[in-house]
């Protein structure tokens, strides 16, 4: 990289940087609530009772997420790299809370992911390439909005792009001995990392394949590295996901990923249906992701011819995530996050290309003018869509402000959220998201509260339990 090339990329991560701030300090209640405050309460227990990374818990004590009652509230899934960085940075920090501090987090891994991104699109393509693919990754409103959410994708994301970063620096420039060595190292234990975090960063492997092939051509399969690269890879996942198992009450329910959505009829196979090649590719992806029309760019960026195959490698491993995960994709925005690389780059190429031949249109002046028009519009209408994420309820923050001020700290409360954990996390109380006993087995069981909206719930509780707290909005019952 040039001078140059380092200003424009300094300039891009400023921009960046500064949109992702947009609302860091409101209340975790923006979309996907539920699932920012599983992975943060994670991080604020360790807070609270020290870092343990093979025990991490939550504040769901109940049976909703694995149909086992899950007294100590463990929290299989993924291994809590994410989730002690929170941890360490809040008690090292304790300037700003520890929601802050989670979104500072991922977005620092998201400026991670777009120094990438124009590093790789610069090198395997062109400078405009890499202007294109990272002023989209940085401030694309889809984009903006999962690169400061609690969430772990963008840090396996993070991990899995310097993976990527440190074998192509190795295989490209042909570095030898020692360093080779390190560099190899430092590839597959980012890698190996990313897939601890997330297990389905694994299809990002294809351009590390793809990576060994240029190196070696099709001498790969003879040589020890290439074997080495993925045993250091894959063998602490394996372990992990063994070692889970010894905890079944904390690993949720989860085979529903591959081809399930929940719909208003219940849980429905959608496995190639239409409906899914519709949602995801059309108003997901189309409509949502790139705002209609810089989906042009996306197009361009895959048809036009490569000469080498790495760019490219990204999009079969985007297809290949997206069809084996088809019911988390469609039922979930965030699991998108982790192809997000895949759409700024070809959309850099695309944008490339049209700049590239610009000579071959009507008039050039024309040309950037409705280039930049193109971007500006899908902008405006992804924008449109994605500004409804960072709403959240007033009166949900309000309830467990009032939660938290009529209990005491250990005190396990019940709420009626139908599995929903933000209202606990809000209340930094422990408890069930939902009614899932009786409300006497739920007192044997040591809840202490009851929290519920449900007028038919009230009057069933109201001769049995006292009233600690009651508005036209919900009621507290002492049970």
């Amino acid at each position: 990289m040039k001078k140059l090339d380092y200003f424009i990329l300094f300039f891009v991560l400023i921009i960046a940087f500064v949109f992702r701030l947009y609302k860091i300090n409101i209340p975790l209640a923006d979309l996907h609530s539920w699932r920012q405050s599983d992975t943060a309460a994670v991080a604020r227990n360790y807070v609270k009772n020290g870092i343990d990374l093979f025990h991490p818990v939550y504040d769901d004590l109940s049976n909703v997420q694995s149909g086992i009652i899950n007294p100590q509230g463990y929290r299989m899934v993924e291994f809590p790299i994410y989730n002690a960085i929170i941890a360490v940075l809040f008690k090292a920090f304790p300037v700003f809370t520890i929601e802050i501090w989670g979104r500072l987090t991922t977005i620092i891994f998201s400026l991670i992911i777009i120094s990438i991104v124009y590093y790789l699109s610069l090198k395997e393509s062109s400078r405009t390439t890499a202007i294109f693919g990272s002023l989209t990754y940085a401030i694309f409103p889809f984009f903006v909005f999962f690169s400061r959410v609690i969430l772990p994708e963008t840090t396996a994301l993070a991990f899995s792009m310097l993976a990527i970063f440190f074998f192509y620096l190795n295989a490209e420039y042909k570095i030898k001995g020692f360093k080779s060595i390190i560099y190899h190292l430092a590839s597959s234990i980012l890698f190996a990392c990313a897939l601890l975090i997330k297990p389905t960063i694994i299809f990002y492997l294809l351009p590390i394949i793809v990576l060994f092939y240029r190196k070696y051509k099709l001498n790969l399969i003879k040589k020890l590295d290439f074997y080495l690269y993925f045993i250091i890879t894959l063998i602490p996942l394996v372990y992990w996901r063994m070692y889970i198992k010894n905890f079944p009450e904390g690993i949720p329910y989860s085979d529903w990923l591959f081809t399930s959505a929940n719909t208003a009829q219940g849980l429905k196979s959608i496995l190639f249906r239409p409906s899914f090649f519709r949602w995801i590719f059309f108003e997901r992806i189309n409509n949502l992701i790139l705002g209609g029309y810089l989906t042009l760019f996306f197009v361009l960026g895959i048809i036009i011819k490569q000469k080498k195959y790495l760019l490219i490698s990204f999009v079969f491993s985007a297809l290949a995530y997206i069809f084996v995960f088809q019911g988390g994709n469609l039922q979930h925005e965030y699991y998108q996050t982790l192809i997000l690389p895949v759409f700024a780059i070809m959309i850099g190429l695309g944008g490339n290309f049209v700049f590239e031949h610009k000579k071959d249109f009507i008039n050039q002046i024309f040309v950037s003018i409705l280039v930049f028009s193109i971007f500006v519009f899908s902008f405006y209408f992804s924008y449109f869509k994605v500004a409804d994420y960072y709403i959240y309820s007033q009166e949900l923050v309000q309830e467990a402000n009032i939660i938290s001020s009529l209990t005491e700290p250990d005190d396990k409360i019940v709420t009626d959220r139908t599995g929903d954990t933000t209202l606990l996390y809000l209340s930094d109380r422990r408890g069930a998201p939902s009614i899932f006993r009786d409300p006497i087995d739920l007192k044997k069981l040591g809840y202490k509260y009851l929290i519920t909206s449900s007028e038919g719930e009230i009057n069933i509780m109201k001769p049995d339990f006292d009233i600690v707290f009651e508005n036209e909005k919900f009621t507290l019952f002492k049970l």
